[in-house]
């Protein structure tokens, strides 16, 4: 169990529990009036979206039933259960139009599948590609929207190009380091269906800047 300010995570029945990259990914994507949360996993980052923007309808989808019963344990717990809708659905197959498409998305694409397949599904993108995810996200959001995304280091150029190649321009880039002395760990990602001007920032985990970031959840 993993306790935020506001809300309560379970996450037993789910193959990848709480962690920095989806704690961070819910602070710092930006929402709007309907936002989709792509393999919700425990709800975590729907919740944090729903908290961030309380006038906010919030759709969380994912393909394995153990974390779409968690994800909706854990909404009908929150404050902000009404404002969070749970469907076990594959992104490929979703249809609807969102302002904001957050996803913290299977990144392992080279390396050796898990022996569990629960987690397998959650670490691979063999049930969603970088390419899938980034047609899915063109499809869904609407003209101005933005898709944010977190993905580690190796995996930020394939990103990138699965992006460029879909019509994507990147408007936000975070470089996320465990220590200052050390090359970044993972990048947040926010991108848009038009030009744009990039911003982009460093973060350090534990900074003063991390600490205001994730201030409203943390305890």
């Amino acid at each position: 169990m993993f306790q935020f300010k506001q809300f309560t995570i379970r996450q037993e029945l789910c193959a990848m529990k709480v962690g920095t990259d989806g704690v961070l990914l819910g602070a710092w994507a930006q929402g709007g009036a309907r936002i989709l949360d792509a393999g919700t996993g425990t709800g975590v980052i729907a919740l944090m979206m729903a908290q961030r923007y309380p006038e906010a309808q919030v759709t969380a989808i994912d393909i394995d039933e153990g974390a779409v019963r968690q994800a909706q344990q854990n909404v009908e717990q929150a404050p902000f259960a009404r404002q969070v809708t749970v469907v076990h659905e594959a992104l490929q197959e979703h249809q609807g139009e969102y302002d904001a498409v957050v996803s913290n998305p299977p990144f392992f694409i080279d390396s050796l599948a898990a022996p569990d397949e629960q987690r397998n599904m959650a670490r691979h993108t063999a049930t969603l590609t970088y390419g899938q995810l980034m047609q899915a996200a063109y499809r869904l959001l609407t003209d101005e929207g933005e898709l944010s995304l977190v993905v580690p280091f190796d995996y930020l150029r394939r990103m990138q190009d699965e992006a460029i190649f879909q019509g994507f321009f990147l408007s936000r880039l975070c470089a996320v380091k465990t220590t200052d002395r050390k090359p970044p760990k993972r990048y947040l990602l926010a991108f848009r269906k038009h030009p744009c001007t990039l911003q982009q920032e460093q973060l350090t985990i534990g900074s003063e800047a991390y600490r205001q970031l994730t201030s409203e959840f943390y305890l």
